[in-house]
C-alpha cells in the first residue's frame, strides 16, 4: 500500500467530492434499478427510499425487497440482511485506524460501502491526517445522497423511464454485476489476484451452470480465499501485491 502523503489539489472537501464522482457511473443506476424493482414488489415510494437511507448496502435491500415480497418471516429476512453485511465488520476497523480518536467517525461508519471502503483504504493514507475526515465525510455524504437520489427516481419514474427506452430495462440487470467487476478489475494487476478472482469467477459460474446457484457465492469465496493464501504461501516477502 502506498503511504507517500501526498497534497490535495483541492481542500479536503472538493477533494472528496471529486474522489466520490467516479461512484456515480455504478451507483446512479443500480439505484435506479432498486427503485423500480421495489416499486413492483408493493413497497411505496416512501418505503423505498426509507430502505435506501437506513439499510443503504445495495445487494442486501434488493436480497431484503425480494424476501419481504415473497412472505418470509421477518427474523430470517434480518439474519440474511445481516450475514450479506458482515463483510463490514471488517471494513470499519481498518477504516478507523486513520481516523485517530475522532469520535465523529462512529455514524459516518453508515456510509462505509464497499466502493467507500475501497477508496478510503487508498486515500487516507496518502491524505494529511487533518484532511482525513472532512474528506471521509464529503465523500460519504455525495455517494450516500447519489443512492438515495437514484432510488428515489426509479421507485418514482422508473416505468416511465423503461417504457420509453426499452434497452434501460434491459441493462439494469447487470448494473450491480458490472458495479462489482469495477470494484475488482484494478486488483488484476498482479499474477496473485489475477489467479484469485478467475478461480473464484470461474467456480461461481460452474456452480450456476451446474444447477447449484446458492452455493456459487460462498463456494467461489472459499476457493478464492484458498487460492489466494497458497499462491502467497510461496512468495515470501511479495506480501503487498
Amino acid at each position: 500500500m502506498n503511504t507517500l502523503t501526498i497534497t490535495p489539489d483541492f481542500s479536503p472537501w472538493r477533494q472528496g467530492l471529486k474522489d466520490a464522482l467516479p461512484l456515480f457511473g455504478g451507483y446512479i443506476p443500480v439505484a435506479i434499478s432498486f427503485g423500480l424493482i421495489s416499486i413492483q414488489a408493493g413497497f411505496s415510494v416512501f418505503e423505498t427510499i426509507l430502505i435506501s437511507t437506513f439499510i443503504y448496502a445495495g445487494a442486501s435491500q434488493f436480497l431484503f425487497v425480494a424476501m419481504v415480497a415473497s412472505g418470509a418471516p421477518l427474523p430470517l429476512v434480518v439474519l440474511m440482511t445481516l450475514l450479506i453485511n458482515a463483510r463490514h465488520m471488517v471494513y470499519a476497523p481498518n477504516i478507523a485506524r486513520y481516523m485517530d480518536s475522532n469520535k465523529r467517525w462512529f455514524p459516518l461508519m453508515h456510509g462505509l460501502t464497499d466502493q467507500v471502503f475501497a477508496l478510503a483504504l487508498v486515500r487516507l493514507p496518502q491524505l494529511p491526517k487533518a484532511h482525513r475526515m472532512a474528506w471521509y465525510t464529503s465523500l460519504g455524504l455525495l455517494a450516500w445522497f447519489s443512492w438515495i437520489g437514484g432510488t428515489a427516481l426509479g421507485a418514482v419514474a422508473g416505468d416511465t423511464l423503461t417504457q420509453r427506452w426499452p434497452l434501460v430495462n434491459e441493462a439494469l440487470p447487470f448494473a450491480l454485476p458490472a458495479l462489482f467487476a469495477v470494484l475488482v478489475a484494478p486488483r488484476c494487476n498482479s499474477m496473485l489476484w489475477t489467479t484469485t478472482l478467475v478461480t473464484a469467477a470461474a467456480l461461481s459460474m460452474l456452480c450456476k451452470i451446474a444447477g447449484y446457484p446458492n452455493a456459487a457465492i460462498p463456494l467461489a469465496a472459499l476457493a478464492g480465499a484458498i487460492v489466494f493464501y497458497a499462491i502467497k504461501a510461496m512468495q515470501p516477502g511479495d506480501s503487498q501485491k
